[in-house]
């Protein structure tokens, strides 16, 4: 089978064997096509209406390398890139979609029920840094029972090492990872085994190097709108529908020319867009429109904003627009119960946290308009009316290990039985469940933030990130913030893979083996309930005792109980149930809980 996303823009290999080029450059007067193995020469494009430049030629071929040449002066690589063999800076290269023979022509997705995400990053995630090597490790994630891989950005970024949010060249695959078909492969791999694969992408922002647009499409940016990067990206000015198209056509070539099952999209509180229907809606649209009835693709948002209009559900229960928001404040609530931290972000949640956890549990945020001194406005959405299914919960992710000035995970900040406890919560919890690489097996690996910028650059971005931390009690010292690990150095990248040696031995096989446990508990006795719509009755939520006491009561009639105890001193407290137990790990009876005890039961 042959997959092919056809765009508007970028190299086009046709029926014939030419390629045609197309570029929107509505501040160039002229514009020329350099083909990198063809000598000097430069062919130009035709200017057509619009701010449009085309060429079809049969001097290019598959493989070709090239650039445009803006106004006989600057070189450039192609917007639309699908492969940037040497770097941002370098020239493109043609690709032809139809050169990989896809295999998984039944592969059909899954339900969002069954989503158990496990994001990672593919450069830290083996030694070998690659879509290879992560293809060798699907394996272990199918064993371990999760049923999606999160894949961090991989838009072409400048440098042999980022997190991928600095990515410049949102459809070319980063070269350091391996070749588009490695990609696909890797996909393909992944459907075989039965696991989903999304990719998170970012439509807030380019990064700050490679980025040629301003020189010859400043339309694609307006200073009306502001971010912490700069201008905003332009979605609703002058020029905007191309802007819009853009992204559009870049969610849909990597959900069909490279068959992922989703996307996740990266802070979409920082894109501005004043117009009706704003981008948001309209790609998710698009995208429900242009899939409905071919396969399941889910779609994944990232918004402090807490905006719960964007996960509504119709009438069959089924997302309209987004399947579901990483839930923030129930990873910070929960955080703040198991660490007592209050800096930053974390002061919001430090007042009543089991309180807010319980919130999150039960409603989804725990910030639903209500009033942030962190953020000294009022924050969030009513979310009590949405399922479950519509929040995504976590303990860890590559924000809340890698936003650490040090890179911790948690294993290193809280005893083992209390993180057990939480875990016991999370994974059976009726909200899909997310680890972060490394977490099952309790990875001792930090994961610290990294790039690779030279010059002036790399001195800001370092400068900047120990600046950052100015404000926490432990690095208000510059001499204890320049202890903070150099964000360029390769050693910060080399220092955050993942050890797999770990997995084998000592508390690792413990822990792996609790994941596992969960996950197969979740699957048979959690995952057959979140097709129902359910009530939630709080019986318990004390904030002094730190007990639990929640009832999920689900349309058929089941009824999903969790009493748990989150403190370091017996609950005594009435913890009554009425279902069998199906998970229970710590003392617990009818009148009370022994600390960090967690009890799961179900009556039918």
């Amino acid at each position: 089978m042959k997959r092919s996303s056809g765009m508007p823009f970028g190299a086009e290999v046709r029926d014939d064997g030419g390629v045609r080029f197309r570029l929107w450059a509505p501040k160039a007067v002229r514009v020329d096509l350099v083909l990198e193995d063809a000598g000097p020469s430069a062919i130009p494009l035709t200017k057509i209406d619009g701010g449009w430049f085309e060429l079809v030629t049969a001097k290019a071929t598959i493989g070709s390398r090239y650039r445009y040449l803006i106004n006989g002066e600057l070189k450039v690589p192609d917007p639309a890139s699908r492969f940037q063999p040497d770097d941002v800076h370098g020239p493109s290269e043609v690709i032809d979609p139809r050169s990989f023979d896809w295999q998984d022509s039944s592969w059909a997705g899954r339900a969002w029920e069954e989503a158990i995400i496990y994001e990672l990053h593919v450069g830290a995630f083996t030694r070998e840094g690659t879509f290879h090597g992560v293809e060798q490790k699907l394996g272990h994630l199918r064993e371990l029972g999760v049923t999606a891989i999160e894949l961090m950005p991989l838009a072409d970024f400048s440098g042999a090492r980022n997190w991928g949010y600095d990515g410049v060249l949102p459809f070319a695959p980063d070269s350091s990872y391996g070749r588009p078909e490695d990609l696909k492969q890797l996909v393909q791999a992944a459907h075989s085994t039965g696991l989903m694969v999304f990719l998170d992408v970012v439509y807030n922002h380019f990064g700050p190097e490679g980025n040629y647009l301003h020189a010859y499409s400043p339309e694609f940016f307006t200073s009306r709108h502001h971010t912490p990067w700069g201008d905003a990206i332009n979605f609703d000015g002058v020029g905007s529908p191309v802007v819009r198209e853009f992204f559009i056509h870049n969610a849909l070539y990597w959900l069909e020319e490279f068959h992922f099952d989703g996307l996740r999209l990266d802070a979409v509180h920082e894109i501005a867009d004043d117009s009706r229907p704003n981008i948001l809606t309209e790609l998710a649209q698009t995208v429900r429109r242009k899939f409905a009835d071919r396969r399941q693709v889910h779609l994944i948002l990232e918004n402090v904003d807490n905006a719960s209009r964007y996960l509504a559900r119709d009438q069959r229960n089924q997302a309209e627009l987004y399947d579901a928001q990483w839930d923030d404040d129930l990873h910070h609530a929960l955080h703040v119960v198991l660490t007592d931290e209050s800096d930053g972000y974390y002061s919001d949640y430090s007042k009543s946290p089991m309180r807010q956890l319980c919130r999150c549990l039960t409603e989804g945020f725990a910030y639903q308009g209500d009033y942030s001194e962190f953020h000294c406005a009022n924050r969030g959405e009513i979310s009590s009316h949405l399922p479950p299914t519509a929040f995504i919960s976590f303990l860890q992710n590559h924000d809340q290990v890698g936003n650490r000035a040090l890179g911790e995970r948690i294993t290193e900040l809280v005893p083992a039985r209390s993180l057990q406890a939480a875990v016991e919560i999370l994974l059976l919890a009726p909200s899909p469940p997310m680890l972060f690489m490394g977490e099952e097996f309790g990875a001792t690996t930090p994961f610290l933030f990294f790039c690779d910028f030279h010059g002036d650059l790399a001195l800001a971005v370092t400068q900047g990130r120990r600046n950052e931390f100015a404000r926490f009690t432990r690095f208000r010292s510059p001499e204890l913030r320049d202890e903070i690990p150099d964000p360029n150095a390769e050693q910060t990248f080399l220092s955050s893979k993942l050890d797999w040696s770990e997995v084998k031995g000592g508390a690792h096989e413990q822990w792996l083996e609790l994941y596992r446990k969960l996950l197969v508990t979740r699957r048979r006795f959690i995952e057959p309930l979140l097709r129902q719509t359910s009530k939630v009755c709080v019986n318990i939520c004390d904030d002094a005792s730190r007990a639990l006491s929640i009832d999920w009561d689900f349309a058929d009639g089941p009824r999903l109980e969790l009493r748990a105890n989150l403190g370091g001193a017996p609950a005594n407290r009435a913890m009554h149930q009425t279902g069998s137990v199906i998970y229970e790990a710590g003392s617990a009876d009818a009148d009370g809980m022994a600390p960090w005890s967690v009890r799961w039961s179900l009556r039918r």
